[in-house]
């Protein structure tokens, strides 16, 4: 296994880690780790005092290739309340991956948390080997510790609960910010709570969005995740992300489903 998902080769430039590659390709990456490496882009570029990185959304244009990969961010709209960044991902001189993410004033005072819900449950002992049937399983399905609390894992269709954390980091000897390591595991709510055999259909998305109304705490996160899939070929996977603490967030996955 790779020391991290991404090895920079320069202030803007990395290449991409095996650990990357997610499970319809050896070749193409898993939406989650250049989705969080959008993420580190943002959060390093003209960082705000007082603000925080609330919402990113990603829009996938293309597969992204496991190897090496382009950054680059602007300012869409400055603030000192909200601002509004961009961080295009590009290889082999196309862009791949889009994003854009929201940075929102901290408060100056208390405010009420409303609406997190009950604490959720325990960790796991017993991790989970993945195993996605048809797909490749030896890179981001390993580089990441499986728990599940429902669900059996990525052959049994259905929603699931599952812990998660990353075994390596994003970048060698870098702890990713709470942003980030969400985006790096939401990105697999599709996947746990997939409802098609994936031996018979594809179900890739072109996006994710996350929106943090805490950042969350600690390495584990917990993926609440539900897909539905119309007759039309157009899904969603809707998904409560949680620290051991409570929900702190949500993801949402648009869906290209075909038959293989």
């Amino acid at each position: 296994m790779a020391n991290a998902f991404f090895e920079p080769t320069g202030t803007h430039s990395f290449v991409a880690t095996p650990a990357t590659a997610g499970p319809w390709s050896a070749g193409a990456q898993h939406g989650g780790p250049p989705s969080a490496l959008a993420a580190r882009a943002m959060e390093l570029h003209e960082p705000g005092d007082g603000q925080r990185l609330a919402r990113v959304a990603v829009d996938i244009l293309r597969p992204v290739p496991v190897g090496k990969i382009t950054v680059s961010t602007r300012t869409v709209r400055p603030g000192r309340r909200v601002a509004l960044l961009e961080t295009v991902l590009e290889a082999d001189g196309q862009q791949v991956l889009h994003a854009r993410g929201w940075r929102i004033a901290t408060p100056g005072g208390p405010v009420p948390a409303v609406g997190a819900g009950a604490t959720p449950p325990p960790v796991p002992a017993q991790p989970h080997v993945p195993h996605f049937p048809g797909g490749h399983v030896a890179g981001y399905l390993q580089a990441i510790e499986w728990r599940y609390v429902t669900g059996a894992g990525f052959e049994t269709p259905g929603p699931a609960v599952v812990w998660a954390r990353p075994t390596i980091p994003l970048i060698p000897d870098e702890q990713p910010s709470p942003m980030a390591r969400a985006l790096l595991i939401a990105d697999s709510g599709s996947g746990v709570s997939a409802t098609l055999d994936p031996t018979r259909f594809v179900f890739i998305n072109v996006d994710l969005t996350v929106v943090l109304t805490r950042d969350p705490a600690g390495e584990w996160l917990l993926l609440d995740s539900a897909t539905t899939i119309g007759e039309q070929g157009t899904g969603l996977a809707e998904t409560t992300i949680s620290d051991a603490h409570a929900a702190c967030g949500s993801a949402f996955q648009t869906l290209l489903v075909a038959p293989r």
